[in-house]
Parts: structure tokens; C-alpha cells; sequence
């Protein structure tokens, strides 16, 4: 074999190894999304739903710093306090995790994204600017999911083909790209309704109003949203896996 064909099958096996590389990385994130933390194939239940959100701990994690701010805001209308509370409730999530030796990565993510929101407000002296970071966060997923929707390759049904080995067909599938299509729009639908409910109240100074809203609008319209797509993927996605 000459040096030219060796070169060349290492070439092939590098962009071998490359390939599944890149792929498991997305199934890997597909997974850790929320369309990933249900199972098509399977019914839907309250108990299922609960732990595709990270059960009991994962809520108190999600509800508990946004409650913190506004019960503190509404009692003193202080500024460094209501932003400093959650935080403080966020590293106590750390820290409960590291001395129960549980996985610490989310509730890391939950501190960062706490302390960078109330270093925010912090910055400019206004309550309202705490909230800033969610708004940017809901804006590029929506973005996101548009642009999927537009391209004809609803993110749903992106997700859930690193997920079902019988979601491979979903292009060419009606059924299955109408449910995909359905539920990326409901997804779309939910961070459009959070900016539309939240930003008008932020440019009303509407500091209470908000952290309600962002309570109301945040686990249990997700929540909400979650067991739909699950129903939804079930129709389609859960039949032909049991075909």
C-alpha cells in the first residue's frame, strides 16, 4: 500500500471517529433538553412528568430564588436584599447537593444564572433589571425555534430523531412532521407569552407584578407545555416505536 493510500485511510478513519463524535454530542444535548426528558413510547403520567423535571428537588430549585425576591421585595421594596436572597438560596441548592453527593452541574447553572441577574440590578439600582437575563434567555430560544419552523425542521422533531430510532423518517412521514411542527410551535408559543406578559410589566416598573408573572409563567407553563408534546409525540412518535 503506498503512502497516499495509507494517508488516505486514516484520513477516512479520523473522519469516522469525527462523525459519531458530533453525533452523540447532539444526542447527548437532545437528551438534556425537555422534549428529551420524556419518552414518547411511553404513556404520560404526573409521577413521569415530575421526574422529567427533576422531581420534588428540581421544582424547589426552579420555584424557590423567584419566590424569595418577590416575598422579600414586596415586604421591604429593598433592593439588595430581594436580589441577594436568591442567591443566597441558590448556593444553599449547591451546597445541599455536595453534602448529599448528588449531581451539582444544575443547580451550578441555577447559581450563575442567580448572581448574574442580581449583579445586574445591582448595576443599575432597579429591582426590574433582575429579570433582564430571562428575557434574553426566552428571546433566543424563540428565535431559535422561529428559524426551525421557518427552515421546515421544527426543533422538535430535530430533537426526538437522536431520541427514537423510528423518528429518523419524520420528514418524510406527514404525521409525524405535522406533530413535530404542532408541538414546536407550542413551545415557540410559551416563551412568546412570557415576553409578551413580562415585558410590558418591566417597562411599567411593575417590579411585583413581574416576579408573579415569571412564577406563574414559568414551571407550570412549562410544565404544561411538556405533557402536551408528550401526549403529542405519543400520537405519532410512541405508535410507529410500537409498530
Amino acid at each position: 500500500m503506498s503512502s497516499a493510500d495509507e494517508h488516505e485511510g486514516e484520513s477516512g478513519a479520523e473522519g469516522a471517529g469525527v462523525e459519531p463524535s458530533v453525533r452523540e454530542a447532539l444526542a447527548a444535548a437532545a437528551r438534556r433538553s425537555a422534549v428529551g426528558q420524556v419518552a414518547p413510547g411511553e404513556a404520560p403520567t404526573t409521577g413521569a412528568l415530575l421526574a422529567a423535571m427533576g422531581g420534588i428537588r428540581g421544582l424547589v430549585e426552579s420555584i424557590l430564588p423567584g419566590l424569595a425576591f418577590l416575598v422579600i421585595f414586596t415586604i421591604t421594596q429593598e433592593l439588595v436584599a430581594s436580589v441577594v436572597a436568591p442567591v443566597i438560596v441558590a448556593v444553599g441548592f449547591v451546597l445541599a447537593r455536595l453534602i448529599s453527593r448528588t449531581p451539582v452541574s444544575s443547580a451550578l447553572v441555577g447559581v450563575l444564572g442567580v448572581a448574574l441577574s442580581a449583579g445586574l440590578a445591582l448595576i443599575t439600582g432597579r429591582a426590574e433589571d433582575n429579570f433582564v437575563l430571562g428575557f434574553i434567555i426566552n428571546a433566543v430560544f424563540l428565535a431559535a425555534i422561529i428559524v426551525s419552523v421557518i427552515a421546515r425542521r421544527p426543533l422538535v422533531g430535530l430533537i426526538a430523531t437522536f431520541l427514537v430510532p423510528s423518528a429518523s423518517d419524520w420528514l418524510e412521514d406527514k404525521a409525524k412532521f405535522r406533530v413535530a411542527l404542532i408541538a414546536t410551535v407550542l413551545w415557540a408559543a410559551l416563551f412568546a407569552v412570557r415576553l409578551g406578559v413580562e415585558l410590558p410589566l418591566y417597562f411599567a416598573e411593575a417590579t411585583q407584578a413581574l416576579a408573579t408573572a415569571k412564577l406563574l409563567l414559568g414551571v407550570p407553563l412549562y410544565a404544561g407545555v411538556l405533557w402536551v408534546t408528550w401526549l403529542l409525540m405519543r400520537t405519532a412518535y410512541g405508535r410507529s416505536a410500537s409498530e
